[in-house]
């Protein structure tokens, strides 16, 4: 008999063998760009294509902005933007100020939000059954905003604070990032979090002559004050305690990463995390947007035309991440748009990480559920169409006409929406964008944004086999296919209205497609 040591050796030798050689010689992670970006992402984030995003916190109790600005910026914009670098903070300011003297009076600080903070009606299996019905396929909740308040039992936030600044110690008194983690994995969901790398006020930032940009003038001495005591420990911690699948940062934009000190915490992750296999990081990790990270990130934009990018569109349902009493119907976009941006992303190769802003005592508002439900909906129908697709040789197949392009400020303010103005509703002249593509093994999508009139459905450019077959996702025959000039003819079901398969997008799958 071998001693114990000798026969782990003996065991482990006979093993090797039957390892894959590059799991014997992987290295660890180092704390550098060219390192941490030679990490595969996970391949469950591009096969889920949707997912939920939540903005929950402090600010749902006011819950108020101008409309078309954020929500979750209250404290911010009621201390008001010194620096001019925040515009939503300076378009809002004045309002938010006015209303905080007359709704809690000059003396009613930040903090005086806790205990009205309650969450009394939370409920993550609720929360968690909705996701579901959604069709998403991952949730991503804020853990930490940029005011530095956890939604979960955090000392370092309390400490840094110098006040109990966490759900347990202070408001509902409650670990509510547990509780929606235990109830979204248990409703076999991906869970992710959001955590700010920046706290806006928090006491270990110096003091300056403007308050506001504590930090922006830092020295290394102060900064690495809060890195080390605040911001690495917090981050360490719900990575070990939640083992988040995604991890969403943010807050990182006005400091590059050598400040930041960031790479050193990726490789940490990647090297450590209890689910190194699994986790995914976005790109926001100090002023390497677009450049660096598991995946790229686009806010009330428009996402990449690269196909090579592997990127997410975030945006809320509203104009505002967290709940915004301010906002009324108009400002809440229609369950057929959001499916219509659902379509177009993924047919452009990206994620849709879709916001609700619940209210301060734990409810997802039901113009918010009714959206999720209404999509969810259509992805029962047509979620093969999405799910674990990629996108084809072209996106999309537009009409004759001119193609329009868009700035930023139209995708998040413009009336109609770009995208549903591309699809449905295009101006005299414009192009339009007749179906979406996407693709799976060798069959092809087309997601048709209008039935036309003919009951004729024309693709371009596409070429078949002997064996290919058409249908619609949700009718079960086969569809009639003429072969035209470089295309197909695609002969369209003549359904009775109340027997339509779905609403707003029809799928037609396409089998083995050269």
């Amino acid at each position: 008999m071998y001693p114990l040591n000798v026969t782990v050796f003996v065991l482990l030798a006979s093993l090797a063998g039957s390892i894959p050689a590059n799991i014997l010689s992987a290295k660890p992670y180092e704390a550098n760009w060219e390192s941490i970006d030679s990490r595969e992402t996970p391949q469950w984030y591009p096969d889920a294509k949707f997912g939920i995003f939540i903005h929950w916190g402090l600010y749902s109790v006011p819950a108020f902005s101008t409309r078309g600005t954020y929500a979750e910026w209250y404290w911010h914009a009621k201390e008001g933007d010194q620096t001019g670098k925040h515009q939503a903070a300076i378009s809002q300011g004045s309002a938010t100020r006015d209303f905080h003297n007359r709704v809690y009076g000059e003396d009613f600080e930040y903090a005086d939000f806790r205990p009205l903070f309650t969450c009394e009606m939370y409920d993550a299996d609720q929360w968690a059954t909705v996701f579901k019905k959604s069709g998403a396929k991952y949730v991503v909740l804020t853990s930490k905003h940029h005011d530095g308040y956890c939604l979960w039992p955090n000392k370092e936030a309390s400490e840094s604070f110098g006040m109990a600044w966490n759900s347990v110690e202070s408001g509902p008194k409650r670990d509510l990032l547990g509780e929606l983690d235990t109830a979204v994995r248990d409703a076999g969901l991906k869970m992710g979090l959001y955590y700010s790398i920046w706290d806006w006020f928090n006491p270990l930032w110096p003091e300056t002559d403007q308050p506001i940009r504590r930090g922006k003038e830092c020295n290394d001495v102060t900064l690495n004050n809060y890195i080390h005591k605040v911001m690495y420990p917090q981050f360490k911690e719900i990575v070990t305690k939640y083992q988040p699948a995604l991890i969403f940062s943010d807050g990182d934009w006005w400091m590059d990463e050598e400040k930041w000190q960031t790479k050193p915490l990726l490789a940490w992750l990647f090297n450590n995390a209890p689910n190194k296999d699994e986790v995914v990081i976005n790109d926001r990790w100090g002023k390497v947007r677009k450049k660096h990270g598991g995946y790229y990130t686009t806010e009330y934009g428009s996402g990449f035309a690269d196909p090579k990018i592997l990127w997410e569109e975030n945006r809320g349902i509203g104009k505002s991440f967290g709940y915004n009493r301010v906002e009324t119907y108009d400002d809440y976009n229609t369950g057929e748009l959001l499916i219509f941006m659902l379509c177009d992303i993924v047919s452009r190769g990206g994620n849709f990480l879709l916001d609700i802003g619940p209210t301060a005592d734990g409810r997802i508002p039901v113009i918010m559920e009714d959206r999720l439900l209404q999509i969810g909906e259509w992805l029962e129908v047509n979620g093969e169409a999405i799910y674990g697709t990629r996108r084809w040789k072209r996106d999309c197949q537009w009409s004759a006409g001119t193609i329009r392009e868009y700035t930023k400020k139209e995708f998040h303010h413009g009336v109609p929406d770009p995208i549903i103005e591309m699809a449905k509703y295009p101006k005299e002249g414009q192009a339009r964008k007749e179906c979406y593509f996407t693709t799976k093994d060798d069959c092809v999508y087309a997601l048709i944004t209008e039935l036309p009139d003919s009951g004729e459905f024309v693709i371009k450019d596409i070429e078949l086999n002997e064996d290919s077959t058409v249908t619609m996702l949700g009718y079960d025959a086969a569809l009639p296919v003429e072969i035209t000039n470089g295309g197909i003819a695609v002969t369209l079901p003549n359904f009775n209205p109340s027997k339509m398969p779905c609403e707003h997008v029809y799928s037609l799958k396409i089998t083995s497609v050269k």
